[in-house]
């Protein structure tokens, strides 16, 4: 037994009275909780905003905007929803309930999760804290850098909001690829593992467990962007450079490349001019925080990249912001390439948004988000052949950034996949 047995007994310990906890008071209890982070007056809130910046790169205003949206969803009514979103009837993580075909279903979590997180976006520990004490599954959860303020502070809230929750919940920070006697001991005795990251940290885990247990995936993803001819023009283009802007286009719903249509009264190359011009006008009202030395490194590089190939008469035209603290890059051919973070976004043309599928399927396994604008009379015929090209997530650029708490995160329910589920056959 290691030393950090204690948190792991605990936290198994609380099992079974977290199993024994009705729907409405975990509901309750996290939306109070969550109430705390959107009171100006409480100070949970203003630390969380005194440490975010630093910890996160954040500027204050965005670490504000993240803390606001994030906070949202862990509110009473975005948590009813999403129960009743994931479960026909939610009772089924009180019970036995009737079922579909006639037998009555129950939905358990485990005796102890563990949540491995990545830290590119503050607050997604936090909502995956959530996740789990909802499903009723007591969670060890390791934030990544970048994300511990968040989930250290939600979990002090639960903690003094209802004693018997928050002893289903501890947040333990090391550093990824240190060795770890928690972790080590995490995995051993897990019922569940669920891990963010690039596929080589999903791996190892995997290796780790051997197949043991079931792991939740949340790998790498990449989202985009897709504006029609009827509505390309200056909307559009202040739209998609708050999505662009959001914590600094570093989360995995954030788009990196928009493709515009051609035939409209704004041209796919004038539509980037507009998208370069909203950027420098959140550049003052939504500043940028400082980027790290490799992000800020590789943003010069891909700019300096696209200014030759400009400069070599290849069509390629390039704006940017101060430093980096933006950069729109039109290319004239459409093609699936890849970026950076820290609001660097490339546009291109092409002939009919229909076409467009053919693009997408080349990246097919790392697609997460498509932020669309076009016509009501089109965007089912366009959601239904991004789908069937890999796409996840159809939304809009004002939505693109904050999907709401039931979304299918790629492509699976957020809190199905955190149960085992049993059945009563009469």
């Amino acid at each position: 037994m290691s030393a950090e047995s204690p948190v792991l007994d605990r936290l198994e310990g609380a099992a079974e009275a977290l199993r024994g906890l009705a729907n409405g008071r975990v509901v309750r209890v996290l939306g109070r909780a969550g109430r705390r982070f959107l009171d100006p007056g409480d100070p949970l809130r203003r630390e969380a905003l005194a440490r975010i910046p630093d910890e996160a790169g954040l500027s204050g205003p965005m670490a504000r905007l993240l803390l606001d949206r994030m906070a949202g969803d862990w509110a009473e009514d975005a948590l009813e929803r999403l129960l009743g979103a994931e479960f026909r009837d939610p009772g089924v993580l009180e019970g036995f309930r009737e079922g579909a075909a006639g037998d009555r279903t129950r939905a358990l979590g485990d005796r102890l999760a563990f949540h491995l997180c990545a830290g590119n976006v503050a607050g997604v520990g936090a909502t995956s804290l959530v996740r789990s004490l909802l499903v009723r599954s007591p969670v060890l959860l390791k934030p990544g850098q970048g994300d511990v303020v968040l989930p250290t502070l939600l979990e002090r809230a639960i903690r003094e909001e209802d004693p018997v929750l928050g002893a289903a919940a501890a947040v333990r920070y090391w550093r990824g690829g240190t060795p770890s006697a928690l972790e080590d001991e995490a995995l051993e005795r897990a019922g569940r593992v669920v891990v963010y990251g690039g596929a080589g940290v999903i791996e190892a885990v995997r290796t780790r467990v051997g197949g043991r247990v079931p792991i939740v995936a949340y790998p790498h993803r990449i989202s985009v962007g897709a504006v029609a001819r009827e509505v390309a023009g200056r909307a559009t283009a202040r739209a998609a450079a708050a999505a662009v802007a959001a914590y600094d286009q570093r989360g995995c719903v954030s788009p990196h490349l928009v493709w515009v249509e051609e035939g409209g009264k704004t041209s796919p190359a004038r539509w980037a001019e507009l998208l370069g011009e909203e950027l420098e006008a959140l550049r003052e009202a939504l500043p940028k925080g400082p980027s790290e030395p490799e992000e800020a490194a590789r943003h010069q590089q891909l700019r300096l990249e696209a200014e030759l190939l400009g400069a070599s008469g290849a069509g390629v035209q390039v704006r940017g912001g101060a430093g980096t603290s933006w950069t729109v890059v039109f290319e004239p051919e459409a093609e699936f390439r890849g970026g950076c973070a820290g609001r660097f976004v490339r546009v291109q043309p092409v002939e009919a948004l229909e076409g467009l599928p053919s693009v997408l399927e080349v990246q097919a396994e790392l697609l997460q988000s498509v932020g669309l604008a076009a016509d009501a009379a089109r965007r089912e015929g366009l959601a239904e052949a991004f789908a069937r090209a890999g796409v996840s997530r159809v939304t809009t650029f004002e939505r693109q950034p904050w999907p709401p708490p039931w979304w299918t995160h790629d492509g699976q329910g957020p809190l199905r996949v955190l149960v085992r589920w049993s059945s009563l056959e009469e």
